[in-house]
């Protein structure tokens, strides 16, 4: 599909649910930069998130009427962008953890250095962790590195939602996003253990993770969530799934 020069180069992906005064802010953040667009995907949401993601400009809403889970909504979302010939495909996070302007110095650098998968680092150089606790931060320190041993290759900050990608990953045979055990957040690890798995070009670049203390800063519950991003690189690595 040809790129049409007036049209955006990114579709930014943001999931959501029950974001109703977070999404707007996330949205009211996004770079003055026409090489990006906004697609919010309205997890079942009963307080009007959806509303407010189209008040606040997003270029589209894609609404769930059920609860599906964040990797079916971050799928439903690159599936849209593809629709709409976007040749890159990103995420963000529904709840103001990242800082949005930041998608342009990372597009940059994917850009750049000819990048087909471009991993969000708040523990590399340049990268930022705000609020938070000591236990989080060293939960995601040893996640990233059981995945880079899995993996075969060292990656700071494996759980980071920040990525930025071109979308012919997508249409890899060896990457099937189709499969129901990826609706929750097992989609996100499967998908960076595959493009490294599959020789793809993939980088690393410094970026900010906010956590606020005065709202609830993750979605996360115990440990039956952390197995679900734990377990996409052992299965993988195993044979177990493909």
């Amino acid at each position: 599909m040809p790129i049409e020069a007036d049209q955006p180069l990114v579709a930014v992906v943001i999931p959501a649910l029950n974001e109703a005064g977070k999404i707007g802010r996330v949205l009211d953040k996004m770079p003055r930069d026409t090489r990006f667009e906004a697609i919010v995907v309205d997890d079942g949401s009963t307080d009007g998130t959806a509303d407010e993601a189209r008040e606040h400009g997003a270029a589209v809403v894609v609404r769930h009427e059920r609860r599906q889970g964040v990797g079916a909504s971050i799928r439903d979302g690159w599936k849209a962008g593809v629709e709409r010939g976007r040749p890159y495909l990103a995420v963000l996070s529904g709840d103001d953890q990242h800082v949005p302007s930041e998608l342009v110095p990372a597009l940059d650098a994917l850009l750049a250095q000819g990048a087909d998968y471009l991993q969000g680092s708040r523990w590399m150089e340049g990268g930022r962790l705000v609020g938070g606790n000591s236990g989080r931060a060293r939960g995601t320190r040893l996640y990233s590195l059981a995945f880079s041993i899995l993996v075969g290759r060292r990656v700071t900050d494996a759980t980071n939602g920040f990525r930025i990608f071109r979308r012919e990953l997508l249409a890899d045979p060896k990457i099937n996003l189709d499969q129901r055990w990826l609706d929750s957040y097992d989609l996100e690890p499967y998908v960076l253990y595959r493009a490294i798995t599959r020789r793809y070009r993939v980088i690393e670049h410094p970026c900010t993770v906010v956590y606020h203390r005065a709202e609830s800063y993750s979605k996360m519950r115990g440990i039956k969530d952390w197995w679900r991003l734990f377990r996409p690189a052992l299965l993988l690595r195993t044979g177990v799934k493909q």
